[in-house]
C-alpha cells in the first residue's frame, strides 16, 4: 500500500503451520473453573509445571491477561507468554493480541501459537488487528529508536490467509489515519493534507479544489472557516469505483488545527487540536482500505479541509456565510466551525454527486465525550436501516458507537432572524444538547438522503495506551467504516440507499 509515513510502519504479519524459531512465543490460556488452563503446548524442550504456575499467578484466562515464563536455556527463544483469550470471541482475541504485542515489543520476532485454540476468520482478523495496532508508534524525535519487533507469525490458521490479508489491509489503513492525526499542525497545512491524500491514493482519482475554485463554485462554509489562516483551505475529493452497489459518499471534517478562531479556545483545549481532522483522516484511510480489498462498491471520500485561526481576516461572530447550494448561516460562534465545512461537503454530495447514502465523520462537539466518554462515538441517523448497519459494523470491528436521538423539538433553536440558520442553538433557551443541535444542523444539508453522522470527538484521540489503541490519534472510524462497506458490498443491500 502506498504510504508516505514510514514512522508508523507496522511489523510484518504472516501465517504458518509449524512453530518457527522466534524470540518470544505466545500460547493461549482459557478459563477453566476458578483458574486458567493452557490451550496448546509449550515450545519443545521446556519442562514447566504450567498448571502450578498459573495457579500461583492466580491466572483466570481472561482476555489480555499475560503470564510471563522466562527461558533460561540457551537458544533463540527468550520468553514464553501465556496469554488469556477468554471465550475466544473476536473482542477477546483483539485484546489478547494487543496485550501480547505490548509485552513482546522489545523482541525482534514473535510467534503466536493458535494450534490449541479454535479460531475462525473473524477471530483471526481481530487477533491480527490487536497484534498490529498495539505495535504502532509515532515519533518526531531527532534520533528515533528503531522498531524492535519486526516480524509476527501466527501459527495454526493457515486456511485463513484471505482473512489475514484483509486484517492487514485494514490495520495498515488505520495506522495511516493515526499518522495523519499525529502529524503536528505546523507541518499539517491544508495543502499538506491534500498532497498527502494524493500520495496515499495515487492509484485512484483524486481532485483538490483550492481556494479560488471554492470561491468560484460557492463553498462559503469552507472558505469562511479558513479565511483567518494564511494557509488556504481546500476540498479533497477521492473516488473508488468497484463497479457495483450503491454510491456511498464519506464526508470527513478536516480542520488541521482548531484554535476556535475569534471565539478562542483556552490553551488547555487546544493541546489535542491537531486531531480535529480525525474525520478526514478516517474517510481517506478507509478509501485506501476499500481499494486494497477491491470491494465491489462505489465510494467517494470528501475531506473538507481548513485551518481555524484568529487574525484580521478571520470570520467574526455575527457574520453570515453562504453555504454551497445557497443557504445562508449566521455564525454565532466561530468555534462551531466543523459543521460549516461539513455542510458544504454534504450539500455537494447531495446536489452534485447524487449520493445513494452519505456518512459523515467528525470530531464535532465537546458535548459528545461528556455524554459517552472517550471510547464510544455518537451515531445520529435519520434512517433506521442505515443505523442498524452501522451498529452491526461497530460490533464486529471493535470500534463502538451509541445511537443518539435527533430531537426535532430542538430544531427551532437553529432559526436565525437574519439568515436561514444559526451555526449553534440559541444559548438563551438553555436547552443544551449541543451534539444534537449540531447533528440537526448537518441534516439540513443532506437533501433528505439516507445519512448518518458519527461524532468521534471522544474516541479519535487517547491520552494513553489501552488495548489496541495507542497514545495519540486512534484512527477511529477506519475499521468501522470498512466493516460496514464490506458488508454492504457483499449483500448489495440498498435498504439504506
Amino acid at each position: 500500500m502506498p504510504t508516505p509515513f514510514p514512522a508508523g510502519a507496522l511489523p510484518e504479519l504472516v501465517l504458518a503451520d509449524e512453530l518457527p524459531t522466534a524470540a518470544v512465543v505466545a500460547v493461549p490460556t482459557v478459563p477453566d473453573g476458578e483458574t486458567a488452563r493452557l490451550a496448546g503446548d509449550l515450545p519443545g524442550g521446556l519442562d514447566v509445571d504450567v498448571a502450578a504456575l498459573l495457579a500461583r499467578e492466580t491466572a483466570k484466562g481472561g482476555p489480555g491477561e499475560v503470564v510471563g515464563l522466562p527461558v533460561t536455556a540457551e537458544g533463540d527463544l527468550q520468553r514464553v507468554l501465556l496469554v488469556g483469550t477468554g471465550a475466544a470471541t473476536p473482542a477477546d482475541l483483539r485484546r489478547a493480541g494487543a496485550a501480547v504485542a505490548r509485552r513482546a515489543q522489545s523482541a525482534e520476532t514473535l510467534a503466536v501459537d493458535l494450534r490449541g485454540l479454535e479460531v475462525d476468520g473473524g477471530g483471526l482478523r481481530a487477533l491480527a488487528e490487536g497484534l498490529l495496532l498495539a505495535s504502532y508508534r509515532f515519533t518526531r524525535k531527532a534520533a528515533p529508536e528503531a522498531r524492535a519487533l519486526s516480524s509476527v507469525t501466527v501459527v495454526g490458521a493457515g486456511a485463513l490467509q484471505d482473512d489475514l490479508a484483509a486484517a492487514v489491509a485494514v490495520a495498515r489503513a488505520t495506522a495511516v489515519a493515526r499518522d495523519l492525526v499525529n502529524t503536528p499542525s505546523l507541518e499539517k497545512s491544508p495543502q499538506w493534507l491534500a498532497d498527502t491524500a494524493r500520495a496515499l491514493l495515487d492509484d485512484l482519482e483524486v481532485d483538490v479544489l483550492g481556494a479560488d475554485e471554492l470561491a468560484r463554485r460557492g463553498f462559503g462554509g469552507i472558505l469562511g472557516v479558513g479565511q483567518g489562516s494564511s494557509r488556504p483551505p481546500c476540498l479533497v475529493e477521492a473516488r473508488y469505483d468497484g463497479g457495483a452497489g450503491p454510491h456511498v459518499v464519506l464526508v470527513g471534517k478536516g480542520i488541521t488545527f482548531d484554535s476556535g478562531g475569534l471565539s478562542l479556545k483556552p490553551n488547555a483545549s487546544m493541546l489535542e487540536m491537531k486531531s480535529d481532522m480525525g474525520g478526514a483522516a478516517a474517510v481517506l484511510a478507509t478509501l485506501r482500505a476499500v481499494a486494497d480489498l477491491r470491494l465491489p462498491i462505489r465510494v467517494t471520500a470528501l475531506a473538507a479541509v481548513a485551518e481555524n485561526l484568529p487574525s484580521g481576516t478571520a470570520q467574526r461572530p455575527g457574520d453570515v456565510l453562504r453555504q454551497y447550494g445557497g443557504r445562508t448561516v449566521e455564525v454565532l460562534n466561530t468555534d462551531a466551525e466543523g459543521r460549516l465545512v461539513l455542510a458544504d461537503a454534504l450539500a455537494y454530495a447531495d446536489q452534485d454527486l447524487q449520493a445513494d447514502v452519505v456518512v459523515d465523520v467528525a470530531t464535532l462537539t465537546g458535548a459528545m465525550p461528556v455524554a459517552l466518554g472517550k471510547r464510544l462515538a455518537g451515531l445520529f441517523a435519520g434512517d433506521d436501516a442505515l443505523a442498524a448497519q452501522l451498529e452491526a459494523a461497530a460490533g464486529s470491528s471493535g470500534e463502538p458507537l451509541w445511537r443518539m436521538p435527533l430531537v426535532d423539538d430542538y430544531r427551532h433553536t437553529l432559526d436565525s432572524p437574519v439568515a436561514d440558520l444559526r451555526n449553534i442553538g440559541r444559548p438563551e433557551l438553555g436547552l443544551m444538547g449541543g451534539s444534537i443541535t449540531a447533528a440537526l444542523f448537518l441534516r439540513e444539508f443532506t437533501g433528505g438522503r439516507p445519512w448518518a453522522h458519527l461524532d468521534i470527538a471522544g474516541p479519535a484521540f487517547t491520552g494513553s495506551d489501552e488495548d489496541e489503541r495507542t497514545k495519540g490519534g486512534t484512527g477511529y472510524g477506519v475499521r468501522l467504516l470498512t466493516a460496514w462497506l464490506t458488508a454492504l458490498a457483499a449483500t448489495g443491500d440498498r435498504a439504506a440507499a
